[in-house]
């Protein structure tokens, strides 16, 4: 792909993940379009329905928190960067919950946005987990981690709660069985 239409693909998604994370569920392709500086065809030829550009929207941000790992653990200590990474599981969670209506068009069309969800998310703490070795447990698993940020995520809509809840989770992370 050329720069310039890479550029404009990128563009498109990030404005998308605005767009469908706004109050307006019926924001237009068009819409979309102008605020990303690109024309309606330029959408459409990166994503040929609206079902296609929600799920880049989403994959995006789930790329943007998987991908951040590296990053983290290069800048801050192995267990400090996996709270970090809890936080911005939140985030995600948040974005995630804003574009559902979104989301759930795509499921009704057919789509699946989450088939590679679980895989990258859990590869993702197991990743953190085995950097922190000495730090954190290694007897845990990966998935169930996700379990209990996920059901975290899913029981507190306050964020003070929900951090404080983090923190216990990474509590239990640092000591032994």
């Amino acid at each position: 792909m050329r720069a310039d239409a890479q550029r404009n693909r990128d563009r498109l998604v990030e404005t998308a993940v605005r767009a469908f994370a706004d109050d307006d569920p019926d924001v237009t392709l068009d819409a979309i379009a102008k605020a990303a500086g690109v024309g309606i065809g330029t959408l459409y030829r990166h994503f040929p329905t609206r079902e296609a550009l929600v799920e880049a929207a989403y994959r995006s941000e789930l790329a943007k928190l998987c991908d951040a790992v590296p990053g983290l653990l290069e800048n801050m200590a192995p267990d400090k960067a996996m709270r970090e990474w809890m936080d911005r599981f939140f985030d995600y969670m948040a974005t995630k919950r804003v574009m559902g209506d979104a989301l759930r068009a795509v499921v009704a069309s057919g789509g699946n946005p989450f088939s590679e969800s679980r895989d990258k998310l859990t590869a993702a703490i197991a990743t953190l987990l085995r950097a922190s070795a000495g730090k954190l447990r290694q007897d845990v698993d990966a998935g169930d981690v996700l379990v209990g940020m996920a059901g975290i995520s899913l029981a507190s809509a306050e964020p003070d709660r929900s951090r404080r809840a983090l923190d216990l989770l990474m509590d239990g992370l640092r000591h032994s069985a």
